[in-house]
C-alpha cells in the first residue's frame, strides 16, 4: 500500500500465523531491490479494546509505536477488506486512535496529543550551528526549519541528526521543512528505522505542521507538501496549553495484492 509515498507491506495476522517471526519477515520483505520492498512491515492483530490492534516493523526490523501514513493505510486496508467500517478504532503502542474512510477514498486519522515539546534546541553538526526544535507525535521528531528545501542535504545531515548524542539511546527522526505561507510547508524527512529518506512520513508532517504553528509561521489547516509529491493535511486545535483534536488526512492507496510462501529449509 501506498500513503503519500510511504508503501507499506500489509497482512491481516488476525490468526496469529506470523506471531514471533515478524521482525526477521520484514528485514527480508522490506529490502528493496532483493525483495518486495517497502518502508515497514505492518500487521492487523486482535483487540480487546478496539477493531483491530496495529503492529508496525520498521525495514531494519525494529517495532515502533506509531506510524501516521501506515495508520491510514491500515484503516483504508481494514475497511476494503471488511475487517471494520468506515469509521473505527484501532490499537498501537502509542494509544487508541480514530479513522475514517472520507469520500474520495483519503483516509483522516485522529492523533495522539504531541508531548515533549522542546523549542529551541542549538546544535552543531559538521561545523554548523542548527536550530532543532523536539517533539513526539507517537514517535520522536527532531524538526529543523531550512531554506532552499529542495537542495538540502538531507540524508547527510538527518543521519548526524538521527544519531546526536542528545537524542540517545531512541534517536530520533530528522524533519527538514520550509515554510511556503502561513498554511503551507514542505518537507523531507530522515526515518529512524529506515535510515534513509523517505518520499513522506506522517508522524512527520504532524511534527513539522505543529511546530511552525508553535512558532508563529502558520495556522491550522497545514498543508504539508511531501517528497513524494502528494500532500497530506493535518488539522488541530492550539491554545495556550498546548494541542488537541489533531488529525493526518491524504491518500491510502492499494498498489497491488499477492500471497506468500514459507518454504522449510
Amino acid at each position: 500500500m501506498n500513503g503519500a509515498g510511504n508503501d507499506f507491506i500489509v497482512i491481516d495476522d488476525r490468526l496469529n500465523v506470523i506471531g514471533n517471526d515478524a521482525r526477521e519477515l520484514a528485514k527480508q520483505l522490506c529490502r528493496r531491490r532483493l525483495s518486495v520492498g517497502a518502508d515497514g512491515l505492518m500487521l492487523i492483530v486482535p483487540s480487546t479494546r478496539a477493531d483491530f490492534r496495529m503492529r508496525y516493523f520498521n525495514a531494519d526490523g525494529s517495532e515502533a509505536d506509531m506510524c501516521g501514513n501506515g495508520g491510514r493505510c491500515l484503516a483504508k486496508f481494514a475497511h476494503e477488506k471488511g475487517i471494520a467500517g468506515p469509521e473505527m478504532t484501532f490499537e498501537t503502542r502509542s494509544g487508541l486512535h480514530d479513522a475514517k474512510i472520507l469520500d474520495g477514498g483519503d483516509v483522516l486519522l485522529n492523533m495522539t496529543d504531541p508531548r515533549a515539546i522542546i523549542l529551541d534546541l542549538q546544535v552543531q553538526f559538521a561545523g554548523e550551528m542548527r536550530t532543532l526544535h523536539r517533539i513526539n507525535t507517537g514517535v520522536p521528531h527532531a524538526v529543523c526549519e531550512v531554506g532552499q528545501l529542495s537542495d538540502f542535504p538531507v540524508v547527510e545531515v538527518g543521519r548526524l541528526m538521527r544519531y546526536y548524542s542528545a537524542f540517545a539511546p531512541e534517536g530520533t527522526n530528522a524533519d527538514f521543512m520550509e515554510v511556503l505561507d502561513e498554511h503551507t510547508i514542505a518537507l523531507r524527512t530522515y526515518e529512524r528505522g529506515v535510515e534513509d529518506e523517505t518520499l513522506a512520513c506522517g508522524t512527520g508532517a504532524v511534527a513539522a505542521a505543529l511546530i511552525s504553528a508553535v512558532l508563529g509561521k502558520t495556522r491550522p489547516p497545514v498543508a504539508v507538501r511531501t517528497r513524494g509529491g502528494d500532500t497530506l493535511t493535518v488539522g488541530f486545535y492550539m491554545s495556550d496549553v498546548g494541542f488537541s483534536g489533531v488529525t493526518l488526512s491524504g491518500n491510502a492507496d492499494l498498489i497491488y495484492e499477492g500471497a506468500l510462501e514459507q518454504f522449510e529449509d
